[in-house]
């Protein structure tokens, strides 16, 4: 039977581990976007302080910065699949402590901050430790992972997360006007059922590494070396790290724009967090459609440029179809920025040090995010939403530029990694930049 030539774009979809863990992830996901979005529009409407939107984000993303590494260490050191189902059983009761006080309603913006807190330090180990059991769940009988798969599962963990982001915040829109926030909490709290069963139905074969004897200081100080002196995994974090800054946190200004610079509610906010999901889905397709890795160092570059170009232009539009189609842009570009450099870490970090690099992804990713919750808050307290937006996305070219002079370095230790890995055939082998589009 002849082969789709879209086929390669599932190929990690043969591994059952990961079909387990895809269909657990698409329920669990759907409630996870359902609370994001029903947070925030709570936050607003009991408080209606942009700058108390920034700071339970804040709350709920700090202790990945400050735990971050530790949790790195013990995901080096344990088994990862346990980890991941004390994690998504302790989240699932965050949510239901959540629905319950707001059924209840006897909610504050007190116990919204430190029900953030009990959040993200769940986040802390829970994220390194899912980004580095990818590989265990494309891995053969005998534990050797497969690359060329764990780059197509790193892209169809996106393709779900953004199916979750487009379907979530519109469900979560429609719950909230017809019967609130605390349903939409609930919902979520049950849907952890889904991802706790599939990681307990799993038959995880053992990896093919020397576990760690030394100390975890010394594991901890290991790892930081690493990240630090390998100059394609430092420049990538880098930037990353700046992104998350300055312009991942648009998200928490949302519920200002739906109510003030749209004139509109939670359908509003819920039709503008999709918007982004839709862009942030096409660009996770585009990602499994691709067959090499080759070419993802300008694809960074080129989202970092279409997310902080999106972010200006959504700071200066005041309508709904403009800012929907925007959103779009903003959506791809952060989703084509994450992805690409979670493939490329992945495919160049050693096994023995996955957990402790993929921490300080998290540590980019979500640790730098509480600070600039606080600062798009503050800017846009200061000066309003519109401008904040528009400040944080020119802060985000302006990484991009960084990084555009920085490539020919990082391709040039590159190189020689893909070679020995068989992604690239030789020393002939044209540049990586001509590889951009490869599929």
């Amino acid at each position: 039977m002849p082969q789709s030539r879209f086929s390669h774009a599932w190929r990690a979809l043969r591994h059952r581990n990961f079909r387990l863990f895809f269909t657990g992830q698409s329920i669990s996901l759907i409630g996870t976007w359902m609370t994001r979005v029903a947070t925030s529009w709570l936050v607003y409407r009991l408080t209606g302080s942009a700058l108390l939107l920034g700071t339970v984000s804040f709350a709920g993303q700090i202790p990945t910065f400050l735990f971050a590494p530790f949790a790195g260490v013990l995901v080096d050191r344990l088994n990862r699949r346990k980890l991941l189902v004390w994690t998504q059983v302790l989240a699932g009761i965050q949510s239901l402590a959540l629905a319950a006080l707001t059924l209840a309603r006897i909610i504050t913006i007190h116990e919204i901050i430190v029900l953030s807190i009990f959040q993200g330090l769940i986040n802390a180990f829970d994220m390194p430790g899912r980004q580095s059991f990818l590989v265990q769940m494309v891995s053969g009988d005998t534990g050797k992972p497969d690359k060329q798969d764990l780059s197509n599962a790193i892209a169809l963990n996106s393709s779900i997360v953004n199916v979750a982001r487009l379907i979530g915040p519109a469900i979560a829109g429609v719950v909230i006007a017809a019967v609130g926030e605390g349903y939409c909490f609930a919902i979520d709290g049950a849907s952890y059922i889904a991802v706790v069963a599939s990681l307990l139905m799993m038959r995880v074969p053992p990896l093919l590494i020397q576990r760690a004897t030394s100390s975890m200081l010394e594991q901890l100080r290991e790892g930081w070396s690493y990240v630090v002196h390998f100059r394609p995994i430092r420049t990538i974090l880098s930037l990353f790290a700046l992104l998350s800054l300055m312009g991942m946190p648009f998200m928490v200004l949302m519920p200002i724009f739906a109510s003030q610079v749209l004139h509109g509610g939670a359908h509003t906010l819920g039709y503008l967090m999709g918007a982004s999901g839709v862009g942030a889905l096409i660009s996770a397709i585009s990602l499994a459609l691709r067959k090499s890795v080759r070419g993802l160092t300008t694809m960074i570059q080129i989202a970092a440029v279409m997310f902080g170009s999106g972010l200006i232009l959504f700071g200066l539009s005041h309508r709904l179809m403009l800012s929907l189609l925007l959103m779009i842009v903003v959506g791809f570009g952060m989703m084509q920025g994450l992805a690409a450099s979670n493939t490329v870490i992945q495919t160049l970090v050693p096994e023995d040090k996955r957990g402790r690099v993929m921490s300080y992804y998290t540590m980019a990713f979500v640790g730098m995010a509480p600070f600039g919750s606080l600062l798009a808050g503050a800017l846009a307290h200061r000066f309003g939403a519109s401008h904040a937006v528009m400040i944080t996305g020119a802060f985000c070219l302006i990484g991009a530029a960084w990084f555009s002079t920085q490539l020919k370095s990082v391709r040039a230790v590159m190189k020689p990694i893909y070679i020995e890995m068989g992604i690239l055939k030789g020393p002939s082998e044209p540049a990586f930049e001509e590889h951009a589009g490869s599929n």
